[in-house]
């Protein structure tokens, strides 16, 4: 008897295998709950190992695992679901060492939500005199010393493993968006071949979701090759690369569209490295889900705070004072606790106003992010950006890319 329930159980445990392997969570889900029945606007949910994310989302950058002026937990406070980290500043410093001996990213830092990492191959621009690049990678010289270091597909995935983030970049061939000739499409190859070998190289697959890179610059026969070619791939989601560089708005809107015509629907969208305030609203109706920008923390340590209108630059006299919070309408600690005449008094002289505005400029970004997925959940996103846009250019004089990439998804301004 004691046999046959023995034998039963195991037959039990045999039957729910293939359920519990069913069950077993992916790296990255992604749900689209609601889009806008005008625009290419969406709004869905990203389940990462770590977070659940809330899209179209701004994510902020922490460069070297910190974000300037502010603690983790007060990036929970101020709602941020993800944010970033850079594979190739964190490679250099602490260094992947330090950072398999502390468990990852998540616990050095203390940061208990989602992360991002990029692949190191901005660093091809940023850094290009101190670059070399190569079918094999890129040929850094450290910018801390006169070490080398070669950055190759699979070393810039080992890296980001060791890192541990939700999200990590494929390494991609990357030329300033100025470039022109057989060096972008050369780009383009290369990032696609590149990608093959950072899929072949991943180690964590069940933990990690690598995004591959959609270049091709400024061409868009070569930028919609290269999105048709990366769909081909088995992956969770999709970056946007190469832009944001310095090229022309009109560019600029006509590439993001492009991009986001050519990529699967049901699949995040990131484009990199944006973050004005304008540029998210109107790339949210051109379909992306997620941007990242350094530019809300780097204002803000010169002394400038976000508002809907632009900036308010709190060096300036005219706030000497200006007893009145940045934002009379924002809900942030800084605005409800200092005015512009306390905060003209310390910025870009004392720390604790770098961290102060750093506050107000993340908790705007976070309510403008906020703000865009409420209008596309009510179905009132186009209503939404003509009063944004009214707001941001009170005299209607919008810049004419705005006008013509809104009207491309069937948005006219007031």
């Amino acid at each position: 008897m004691h046999g046959f329930f023995r034998l039963l159980n195991k037959v039990s445990a045999n039957c729910l295998q293939p359920k519990m392997a069913m069950e077993k969570r992916l790296p990255l889900t992604f749900e689209v709950f609601a889009e806008c029945s005008s625009s290419k606007a969406r709004i869905g949910r990203i389940i990462l190992p770590h977070h659940e994310v809330d899209t179209p989302v701004f994510m902020p950058v922490g460069t070297q695992g910190t974000l300037k002026g502010l603690l983790p937990q007060q990036l929970e406070q101020l709602n941020c679901q993800i944010i970033l980290g850079n594979t190739y500043h964190l490679g250099n410093r602490p260094g992947t060492q330090i950072l398999k001996q502390a468990g990852g990213l998540h616990k050095f830092m203390n940061w208990n939500r989602a992360l991002l990492t990029d692949s190191g191959g901005f660093q091809m621009v940023s850094l290009l005199k101190l670059a070399e690049i190569t079918e094999e990678g890129v040929k850094f010289k450290s910018p801390y010393n006169e070490s080398e270091c070669m950055l190759t597909p699979e070393h810039s995935i080992e890296i980001q493993n060791t890192i541990g983030a939700d999200i990590i970049m494929q390494l991609d061939d990357v030329v300033k968006t100025t470039t022109t000739g057989p060096r972008v499409e050369e780009a383009m190859n290369r990032t696609v071949r590149w990608v093959d070998r950072c899929l072949e190289a991943h180690q964590r697959g069940d933990e990690q979701s690598i995004f591959p890179i959609v270049q091709g610059g400024l061409d868009p026969k070569l930028r919609s090759e290269c999105a048709k070619q990366l769909a081909e791939r088995k992956v969770n989601g999709y970056a946007i690369g190469g832009l944001s560089g310095g090229e022309s708005k009109n560019d600029f809107w006509r590439m993001v569209h492009l991009s986001t015509a050519n990529l699967p629907k049901d699949k995040p969208r990131y484009l990199m490295g944006v973050g004005f305030a304008v540029d998210l609203v109107v790339c949210s109706a051109l379909g992306i889900d997620m941007f990242d920008c350094v530019f809300p923390t780097r204002t803000a340590r010169f002394g400038c705070a976000l508002i809907r209108t632009g900036q308010l630059n709190l060096k300036q006299g005219i706030y000497t004072k200006d007893f009145r919070p940045i934002d009379e309408n924002c809900e942030c600690i800084t605005c409800k606790t200092h005015t512009r005449a306390y905060l003209h008094q310390i910025v870009t002289e004392e720390t604790v106003a770098c961290h102060l505005l750093t506050i107000h400029n993340i908790a705007f970004q976070m309510k403008l992010m906020n703000d865009i997925r409420s209008s596309i959940r009510e179905d009132k996103f186009p209503n939404f950006v003509q009063e944004y846009m009214i707001t941001a250019y009170p005299d209607k004089d919008y810049p004419k890319w705005i006008i013509d990439a809104l009207q491309a998804v069937n948005i006219n301004l007031l």
